[in-house]
């Protein structure tokens, strides 16, 4: 009998696995596993997505016809996928990570949730004869439970579903740090076009008081990964062939000293660069020699209170091209503000979108800006009024006024978890009193500010390169280069998918832009 870790993908405030991200729950519970079954114990990796296959499509992966959009719910395939059925009847644990608690929209994959499990689970039981003892883990084993969309309360796990459920296996970061390094052969079993890899790097949150809508300080006290920790992982995914990294599991990157921030990217770029690749497969991004360089170093949530211009100056030293700073203001109403305990006044934001500019604006070797700030603002906190939207487009008028760059604006609506201080204080009150005006509101942000800041960003006849084809929407095909929050390019015609090119920008639509291969 062997072990199964079901991967159902997980999207929290601080850190990210969904595909083409690889999370840290995947790889931090096969090193767990390991260690705790013996290195001759067979783990195996599967994916929702393999589930999807063999219950709904008997395992045969249905051609995308020209008019038809790629399905996202069954792209995510692992190798493991033609072997399903037998995995699945030889198994005697299947350990399930799921739950998303920042839903957002994803180009080429489908968060599982659990009303969906629950139903694969039953038709499992008709389609192959599986006894295997199920433990839930990851956000959706919390207390806070899961949410796959925005504007509504949490789904909680019913127990039925699950033999046992726990929020995390092997929370200490002294244990995470082997079964980190251990975790990082889990690589070999997944089949996308790329991965990028999701470092955590720290946990919590410094403020003493959450805010109103966040899980993190409720979930973990606040504590540092120690540097070694995290360039031994980095170390250890680069010899599986992984290239592509995201320090992105932390509620702030810039919580870290300067002093560290400099240890720990300068650390992983010399000890991990150890030797060119020889061979042209680096050409085309299919180098699996054992030692590689880093071809995507990147960096996700940034506290605007805590940027200075050494730290900015120090990623985009290290960092990649096409680096973003998601910067959590949440808003730019004062009053909306102090009501939900946020740590960002308009004023901080404001500096901190200057200073991230200064230094990192210029344009750097893949056609993007080297470093910019993104925004991320919600719908739905307490205290929302007009006067919120008001307050939203005079500051982005303003950073348009002053030529400096945003890389994206991100507006979702809340999503309210229990234990929350605004679950407490009032629930969903401010969700259905604004309901009627979220379209507008976010459709003035897309046209007014997005669109005029993608022109300014790219301007016609800039050339991206290194976009790699993703799915198709009918007869246009999706690319994106490889990153943190990479930019859409739509370009017409069903090109190859899984390759890269470079695109030449020809025209703009609201977040994303068109472009033609050159």
């Amino acid at each position: 009998m062997h072990k199964i870790i079901l991967d159902c993908y997980t999207d929290e405030p601080a850190g990210l696995g969904v595909p083409p991200y690889l999370g840290t729950y995947p790889r931090y519970l096969y090193g767990y596993l390991k260690k705790k079954f013996g290195q001759e114990m067979p783990i195996y990796y599967l994916t929702i997505d393999d589930l999807r296959l063999f219950v709904h499509y008997h395992n045969k992966k249905p051609e995308t016809k020209e008019n038809e959009k790629s399905n996202i719910k069954i792209f995510n395939l692992t190798k493991n996928s033609p072997d399903t059925r037998t995995i699945l009847e030889n198994t005697d644990e299947m350990y399930i990570v799921l739950g998303v608690h920042v839903p957002g929209k994803y180009l080429t994959a489908e968060p599982g949730t659990l009303r969906e499990l629950s139903t694969l689970f039953n038709d499992l039981n008709k389609k192959a004869s599986m006894t295997a003892k199920t433990i839930l883990t990851g956000p959706a084993a919390t207390e806070f439970g899961t949410r796959s969309e925005g504007g509504k309360f949490a789904e909680r796990q019913d127990a039925i579903i699950f033999d046992e459920v726990k929020p995390e296996i092997g929370e200490d970061y002294n244990e995470i740090a082997t079964s980190a390094v251990i975790g990082a052969k889990i690589v070999k079993q997944l089949g996308w076009n790329y991965i990028i890899a999701e470092i955590e790097t720290s946990r919590g949150c410094r403020k003493a008081a959450a805010c109103s809508f966040c899980t993190e300080p409720l979930k973990h006290r606040f504590e540092f990964r120690k540097i070694n920790d995290i360039v031994d992982e980095v170390k250890a995914l680069n010899k599986q062939g992984i290239t592509y990294f995201r320090l992105g599991k932390q509620s702030d990157f810039f919580s870290w000293s300067q002093k560290d921030i400099e240890e720990m990217l300068s650390r992983i770029r010399g000890e991990c660069e150890t030797k060119e690749c020889e061979t042209k497969e680096r050409e085309t991004k299919k180098c699996k020699t054992k030692e590689c360089k880093i071809d995507v170093l990147h960096i996700d949530n940034v506290d605007p209170v805590n940027v200075t211009e050494e730290k900015v100056k120090l990623v985009v030293k290290y960092c990649t091209s096409g680096n973003v700073a998601a910067l959590g203001a949440e808003t730019f109403d004062e009053d909306v503000v102090k009501a939900n305990n946020l740590n960002s006044a308009p004023a901080t934001t404001m500096r901190a979108i200057d200073l991230i500019n200064k230094f990192g604006s210029e344009r750097g070797e893949n056609g993007m800006q080297r470093f910019l700030p993104g925004i991320n603002l919600l719908f739905g906190l307490k205290d929302e009024s007009k006067r919120t939207h008001a307050a939203n487009m005079q500051y982005l008028k303003e950073i348009l006024v002053k030529n400096l760059l945003l890389r994206r604006i991100n507006i979702r609506q809340v999503a309210i978890f229990p234990g929350t201080q605004l679950y407490k204080e009032c629930g969903n009150k401010f969700l259905r009193k604004n309901k009627k005006y979220y379209w507008k509101w976010r459709n003035e942000i897309r046209q007014e500010i997005d669109n005029a800041m993608l022109k300014r960003l790219l301007p016609v006849g800039t050339v991206l390169k290194d976009c790699i084809a993703e799915i198709y929407d009918g007869k246009t095909t999706f690319l994106r280069q490889i990153g943190t929050y990479p930019l859409i390019v739509g370009v017409k015609g069903r090109i190859e998918l899984g390759k890269f090119y470079n695109l030449k920008v020809t025209g703009y639509m609201l977040r994303s832009v068109i472009g033609e291969v050159v």
